[in-house]
Order: C-alpha cells, then structure tokens, then sequence
C-alpha cells in the first residue's frame, strides 16, 4: 500500500512540474526540480568511514572520537557531502519555501539507503520547535523523509518524536556548545518501544542533534536507532577525499 501511495505522490508532482515548469534546485535550470546535470554533481559519501558517525577516515572500524565519546546512535550515515548542488537544493527547500525538492531530493537517496542493508520499522524527522513550526509553516525534512518512507515501505512516524524546549540554530556552534544546545531537547512516545527506528535529518555536522533524539528514542525503550541525513558538513579540508 505505501508503494501505491508512493507512486501516486510522484504521479501528483509530476503533473504539476507539467502545468508549472520547475526550475532545478541545484542550478536553476528551467523544465526539471532536480535535473540530470545536478544529479550527476552530487558527492556520495561512501569508501571508508566510521561505523558509528559515518566521517571519512583511513581506516576500517570505529574513529577516534566515537571511542573516546560513542554518541547514542547505533549509526549515522549522510547521502551526500554537503556542498553544491546539494547545498543549494537544501537552501531552496528550507529557506524559499520550495517543498517539491523534498520529493526531488528523496527519489534520489533511495538506492543509497536501500544499500545501507538497515532493517528500520519506523521512520521519524527531526522535528521542528513549535516556533519555527510557525515562521515557516512546514518541516522541511519531513517533506523530505515522508515521501523516502513511502518508497521505502517504512512506516512515517512524525508523531512519536517531539521538542520540549527550543533551541538555538546550530550553525557557528562550537562541538561542545551544540551539544549543550540540544541537551533533553526532545520527547518521544511509547509507540517507538521496541522499533528499530530512523531518524532523519537535513544535514549533520557533529551528529549532536541526532545523539540527542537517540536518547529519547531510546529512554522510551527503542530497541535500535539509527541516523540519516541528506547531506553531511565535513569539519576539515580535505577529508571528503580520504
């Protein structure tokens, strides 16, 4: 039924890309939301990375810093290194109220997260505080993982995971200082108790947020959370080409 549902979302989109012609996300090309040229741009982050945070490293196994400080994922895996035309697909949905690159976005990312082998019951976006709920009248990565659910077959949960307390933006913080920032920041609800659960988010740079949701998945019983994001920022020059 969730693929049925699935076809007809594209189906609906499709029709509107033919009475609206979109411009691509990522160049601004006309007659294509996310065109052949852009997909083509995108930085898979595969090769060798850590099993738990999902960075780039030389070496098989887990990095350094998730030894030292192992955050509350099982995993974290990003689809692509955020950077163009990714950067700019992502802006256009957050900022410029463009919803159809959620769809755009996701039609893409379904190959990666299928080859991730994870077996997931229910799929959760990292929710919005009422606040920001309000400014901008949606949630971008829900816009996003909704319609990846769908494809997936993996049931669309947004309600068993939800703020209690707003938060600065992330962007500019310090490791510690982001960490702080979303510390007991979120609530989850008993229908997660014994799921294995992915939670989504649009881009990741020190995993804080995702950590922080894993916690409260799992102090209501979650028996396994994993983290996805689109895109992920890397903390130093160079390292996407390890």
């Amino acid at each position: 039924m969730t693929n049925l549902q699935y076809a007809a979302y594209r189906t609906l989109w499709g029709a509107l890309d033919l009475l609206f012609p979109p411009l691509c996300g990522g160049c601004g090309k006309m007659g294509s939301r996310w065109c052949k040229e852009c997909q083509a741009r995108v930085t898979v982050l595969d090769g060798m990375l850590c099993e738990v945070c999902g960075l780039p490293q030389e070496k098989t196994g887990v990095c350094s810093a998730c030894l030292a400080e192992r955050p509350l994922f099982h995993a974290l895996r990003a689809w692509a290194v955020f950077e163009e035309p990714v950067q700019s697909a992502l802006h256009k949905l957050k900022y410029r109220r463009d919803i159809s690159m959620g769809d755009a976005l996701a039609s893409q990312m379904i190959p990666f997260v299928k080859g991730l082998g994870w077996n997931i019951d229910l799929m959760i976006p990292i929710p919005l505080s009422k606040q920001r709920m309000k400014e901008r009248g949606y949630n971008q990565v829900a816009m996003i993982a909704h319609p990846l659910a769908m494809a997936l077959g993996i049931r669309y949960a947004p309600g068993e995971l939800a703020r209690q307390k707003t938060t600065r933006s992330q962007v500019g913080l310090s490791k510690v200082e982001r960490r702080s920032n979303v510390q007991d920041a979120f609530k989850a609800g008993n229908g997660v108790m014994g799921k294995s659960v992915l939670v989504v988010d649009d881009v990741s740079t020190t995993g804080s947020t995702l950590s922080s949701a894993a916690e409260a998945l799992s102090s209501v019983g979650a028996k396994m959370v994993y983290a996805l994001t689109v895109a992920r920022a890397l903390p130093r020059h160079g390292l996407r080409h390890v």
